[in-house]
């Protein structure tokens, strides 16, 4: 099997059904296995992936309750055969031709750990999804001295591929290399971070992230994610995989310094 497309799916039923249908369309590698892992979901997506599983080569994993995305995808991780593993989320589509783009990349690469593609929104524009990682001098530089925005997501505006620190793991290949080195994804990160631990691991190992512009991946942002607590509250989910990623110390010397940079910008703001 030359690879393993790993979408966890909660309640999106639809756009789940739709992404899977984008991948099986395309035929520009026919070594290849679709592994839907659900996360306890209620609207019937169970069901309808089950109607698709007799006539095509997807597998099914069904879990009783919401695991989280790493977890998830960690479980189709553990029955691939692929070569490779492509993760990708329940509300994107990929254009025909966009596997063999990836694998082609990665195989001609052989520092590659990550190949991640270039993200659309819905109306087509560009979507930001590639970070520096996130450190206090990056954070003083921008919350205090106002010193450009290396914590805030960007596009790279260029059409060649273009190494990058960390991607959203929205469509991201992973490397043979980068499963031997550094393994799946830390399953203590239960949404959120998960994506940046493991470039930052990857780093950490001499392997590299690629973003690759010739790959464009239509992404209905945050749809995957929608229903996991309501809008007011979603920073909240943030806190536990910030203390894990930064660790408690880092975590509180980190959002004191946006929290500060903040208020005093506001304060500023409110004089003028």
């Amino acid at each position: 099997m030359k690879i393993s497309i790993i979408i966890v799916s909660y309640n999106t039923r639809d756009l789940t059904l739709e992404c899977v249908k984008s991948v099986l369309a395309d035929t520009s590698i026919r070594k290849k296995e679709i592994i839907v892992v659900d996360n306890g979901s209620k609207d019937g997506s169970v069901e309808t992936i089950e109607k698709l599983i007799n006539k095509k080569a997807i597998k099914l994993i069904k879990n009783n309750e919401n695991l989280g995305f790493s977890k998830a995808n960690n479980q189709g991780n553990r029955v691939a055969k692929g070569k490779y593993i492509l993760l990708l989320n329940s509300d994107t589509l990929i254009q025909k031709g966009s596997l063999k783009k990836l694998i082609d990349f990665a195989q001609k690469h052989q520092d590659a750990g990550v190949v991640a593609a270039r993200l659309l929104n819905k109306d087509g524009s560009l979507q930001s999804s590639c970070f520096n990682l996130p450190t206090i001098i990056r954070a003083v530089k921008q919350y205090w001295f106002h010193n450009g925005s290396p914590l805030d997501k960007f596009a790279p505006s260029t059409s060649d591929p273009v190494e990058v620190e960390a991607v959203v793991g929205a469509a991201m290949l992973i490397t043979p290399k980068a499963i031997q080195k550094v393994g799946t994804l830390d399953e203590r990160y239960f949404f959120y971070y998960e994506d940046l631990a493991y470039c930052r691991e990857l780093k950490r190992v001499g392997l590299k992230v690629y973003y690759l512009p010739s790959v464009e991946v239509l992404h209905y942002h945050g749809v995957s994610g929608h229903g996991l607590t309501d809008t007011q509250n979603q920073w909240r989910r943030l806190i536990p995989s910030s203390k894990i990623y930064h660790g408690i110390v880092k975590h509180y010397i980190f959002n004191f310094i946006l929290w500060s940079g903040q208020k005093v910008d506001a304060l500023l703001g409110q004089s003028h």
